[in-house]
């Protein structure tokens, strides 16, 4: 067990919704990876493909974010803050994630403001790509929502 924080310890989402399940690196206001253990028993893979089950990519692009919120907001700088999608670009997907399958999460952040920043992502499976990703967010009093 690391000495970092639990992604709930520092993120909004919970399951079935939060799919970081434990960070590995961590660099406050940096950078952040996270894994997620993909069981096979998650729901979406009933319906995504019943005769091939396949980790839908936007599940994979919100994980990514998930772990670019957790290298922002294991910063005090953004505490008690929620960090909202504001664009997607340039994802792109090279390989099937199935179940059973570990995928490791890094994010690394760009240029931050206290009301929005940048972000990429970088998802893979035993070293192989499986997305890539740049993402945009914008920067909320979570007390407001």
């Amino acid at each position: 067990m690391s000495d970092y924080p639990k992604p709930a310890d520092l993120l909004a989402h919970r399951p079935p919704f939060l799919f970081c399940d434990e960070i590995i690196e961590l660099a406050p206001g940096v950078s952040c990876t996270a894994i997620w253990r993909l069981t096979g028993n998650e729901a979406f893979f009933a319906g995504h493909f019943p005769s091939r089950p396949t980790l839908p990519g936007v599940l994979i692009v919100e994980a990514l974010a998930q772990t670019a919120g957790l290298a922002a907001l294991s910063d005090e700088h953004f505490e008690g803050k929620l960090p909202l999608f504001g664009g997607i670009d340039k994802a792109r997907f090279r390989r099937q994630v199935i179940p059973g399958d570990t995928l490791t999460l890094e994010a690394n952040l760009g240029r931050m403001s206290k009301i929005a920043g940048k972000a990429t992502g970088l998802a893979s499976v035993d070293g192989e790509v499986a997305c890539q990703v740049e993402m945009m967010f914008v920067i909320a009093d979570a007390a407001d929502l």
